[in-house]
């Protein structure tokens, strides 16, 4: 109902009113191209006053982006990274609009990019838009908590200065019949999840084994109940980690039988082949091995395998999109799948059906079961191509549910039905944006499938209700927001304390760059650096050089024997070295004794000299190392350096440590120079073509230690 254009009505306020910045945010680099596009198609500035900002631009040439241009449109995570590395500051920005604002919650990085706005910004301007904020009124208050808001506009297609422009949605959706042949392989495995029901009835987990009245929700119920069982016991029976395996078989099953019920014999296969190599795996989990050896699930898949026929969703599918094309020749359709197996199935059946049909894939970047995904390059090139007629049919994933334009699609067909109603809002409004949509879902009868599209029914209502509600209660002029407004104001540092803490400076390794703890350093105004750290985590000062461990990453590194080989390197690298565990229940989150846990302790403070902190959580490991870093720079002023001083090094050791800080120089190459040439003086002194004849040394990691060496300080 064009939150876009909204949003460009404002901005071309904005720019009038004042010569400030403005951010316009989106979740994804397809989004990010197409607002920018739209923002310079209709604004009447010049192109190059609209910059973009990705993770494929580099830092420094984001640095000038900000600088010369006056709206940068963004992914948040690129923005978030730029502020705690102090590479820009949100003071000299006057409006940010959030796109899809219903994800500013939990650690997602809108809230952090929120909070950081109004501390830097108190009288700036936010505007958060959605077209599904959710069900949940307590969501919607955090979402207003985080941005400051107090005023809200709720718009339906009922609402007259809107309906004459908005579009009819046709819905209808289409049952199908399981295939008689399924019932077989359905069986066989409904009778070993029935088994693994029942072993969790007799140990009083749960208290029915019909697979009849369980379901998936039931089935995560009860691993959270097993796992907070195991956490809660000190020294927790074998009984346990055997309850907390059969749970995990049995929703392994369960997922099987879905699969098999909502998307058929092919994906189906796919799954239990990944479970076979995974039970082959040195790795693998207890479960998966343990149903590669069930009988049942053997005589399932051996059946499996024999089974001819396809799901009937897939001929039903054919019949819709087919006749659509007929109908309308230059018609455009997007077919949403939940899973990439079914997408690759469905892509390969629409293809063999017409040369009418041009179907493509559609899916996200990130690579799954083999299954490498596509680029943002080869996303945006797909949706550019389906506009313009290229493909006729769009089969995607989840990654095409929000925000993507394509306003000519005139159907949407739902593989199965999701039980999200903001999914379900998104998926409905691909189509019917300048004509009348047509939404058909695909349902198979008495399977889950049911459940999920009722279940999107009732939160959708759900949904409708509190809005309804809100915009009542705004319209006696009650702000919704005000109370959670003082209180994200009690929790928020004063400017005044964010700038006075900006004297405290921390390195970070990249690899921990995107954590909560990093964030949270930057809220509490610390400057963050981050760079390549060959050893720990965090330096806080020339002395101090910190590892940071999750308690599931200390015991995995105690298990596999690297944790003393780690902690070994940073007692080498740094005068006063520190660990930092992070986490509860240390002693009872794996299997393990107390002696071995205790006695890794033992060694790590008394055989390395290396004072262990224990934290609960991201904000106390971020609270004690800007406590410490800005007890070193302040109080001791120590600076910070990237590599420790060492506390007690033969001659060789500090020759090598010494040209290990040239560009690109390992420990390997560092001995082979010195090796080569003698001495440090000899290295320095040498040519780019002598440096050259060691083995390793390229002419542009030549090039650049003689750049680095004459360069003026």
């Amino acid at each position: 109902m064009g939150k876009t254009i909204i949003a460009l009505l404002v901005i071309a306020k904005e720019l009038h009113k004042q010569h400030k910045k403005i951010l316009f945010l989106a979740p994804t680099k397809p989004l990010v191209i197409q607002h920018t596009q739209f923002l310079r198609e209709y604004l009447t500035i010049t192109v190059d006053d609209v910059g973009v900002f990705t993770g494929e631009v580099s830092p420094a040439k984001r640095k000038q982006l900000w600088e010369s241009t006056r709206i940068i449109v963004s992914t948040p995570q690129v923005i978030e990274n730029d502020l705690v590395n102090r590479r820009i500051s949100f003071e000299d920005v006057s409006f940010i609009i959030f796109d899809e604002v219903h994800r500013t919650v939990g650690n997602y990085a809108y809230v952090f990019l929120g909070t950081t706005f109004l501390q830097q910004q108190p009288n700036g301007l936010i505007l958060g838009m959605t077209a599904s904020p959710g069900n949940d009124p307590v969501k919607i208050k955090e979402v207003c908590l985080h941005l400051g808001i107090t005023h809200v506009e709720i718009r339906t297609k009922r609402d007259p200065d809107v309906k004459p422009y908005v579009h009819d949605l046709h819905i209808r959706w289409k049952e199908v019949e399981l295939p008689k042949e399924y019932t077989t392989v359905l069986r066989l495995l409904r009778a070993s999840l029935s088994r693994r029901l029942q072993e969790l009835k007799d140990i009083g987990v749960t208290p029915t084994a019909s697979v009849q009245l369980m379901n998936r929700k039931k089935l995560l119920e009860m691993q959270h109940r097993i796992q907070q069982a195991i956490r809660s016991e000190p020294q927790p029976s074998r009984a346990l980690f055997t309850a907390a395996s059969t749970q995990n078989a049995a929703l392994k099953l369960y997922h099987g039988i879905e699969l098999l019920q909502t998307q058929g014999k092919h994906v189906t296969e796919q799954y239990f082949q990944r479970l076979r190599h995974e039970s082959e795996q040195k790795g693998g989990s207890k479960a998966s091995k343990t149903l590669m050896k069930d009988e049942q699930v053997l005589e399932a898949i051996s059946r499996l395998k024999n089974l001819t026929i396809e799901h009937p969703k897939l001929e039903e599918l054919g019949k819709i999109v087919s006749n659509q094309v007929t109908q309308h020749a230059d018609a455009k359709i997007i077919v949403f799948t939940h899973y990439r197996d079914t997408s690759t199935l469905v892509e390969e059946y629409l293809r063999s059906l017409s040369a009418q049909l041009r179907p493509i894939r559609f899916v996200g970047q990130a690579g799954k079961n083999g299954d490498k995904g596509l680029t943002q390059k080869e996303q945006a090139t797909i949706i550019q191509e389906f506009k313009q007629g290229i493909y006729n049919v769009l089969v995607a994933t989840s990654v095409a549910e929000e925000g993507l334009d394509i306003p000519s699609t005139d159907l949407v067909v739902f593989f199965e039905p999701v039980p999200s109603e903001i999914r379900t809002i998104q998926r409905r409004g691909r189509t019917g944006r300048k004509m009348t949509g047509n939404v058909v879902i695909l349902i198979t009868k008495g399977t889950p499938d049911e459940g999920y599209y009722w279940a999107a029914k009732r939160k959708e209502k759900r949904m409708h209700s509190e809005l309804d509600y809100l915009r009542a209660a705004l319209s006696k002029g009650v702000e919704y927001a005000l109370e959670t407004q003082e209180e994200a104001a009690r929790k928020q540092k004063t400017l005044h304390e964010y700038s006075a803490a900006t004297d405290v400076h921390i390195v970070v390794d990249h690899r921990e760059s995107k954590s909560t703890v990093v964030r949270l350093l930057g809220q509490q105004g610390a400057l963050v650096d981050s760079q390549q750290l060959d050893v720990g985590d965090y330096v806080v000062s020339s002395r101090i050089g910190v590892e940071r461990k999750t308690v599931d990453d200390y015991l995995s590194s105690l298990i596999e024997g690297k944790l003393f080989t780690q902690l070994r390197h940073l007692r080498e690298a740094y005068a006063r070295p520190m660990l930092i565990i992070e986490g509860e229940n240390i002693l009872t989150k794996r299997n393990m004794s107390h002696q071995a846990i205790f006695g890794s302790f033992s060694s790590t403070i008394v055989n390395y000299g290396i004072p262990i902190m224990m934290t609960k959580n991201p904000q106390e490991t971020a609270d004690f190392l800007f406590t410490l870093a800005k007890r070193e720079q302040r109080d001791e002023e120590k600076s910070v350096a990237i590599r420790g001083e060492k506390w007690s090094m033969s001659p060789a050791e500090q020759q090598q440590f010494i040209i290990e800080g040239l560009p690109n120089i390992s420990s390997v190459l560092a001995k082979r120079l010195l090796k080569h040439f003698g001495s440090i003086r000899a290295i320095v002194n040498a040519t780019e073509a002598e440096l050259c004849e060691v083995h390793g040394i390229g002419k542009h990691t030549a090039a650049s230690i003689i750049e680095l060496l004459n360069s003026q300080y």
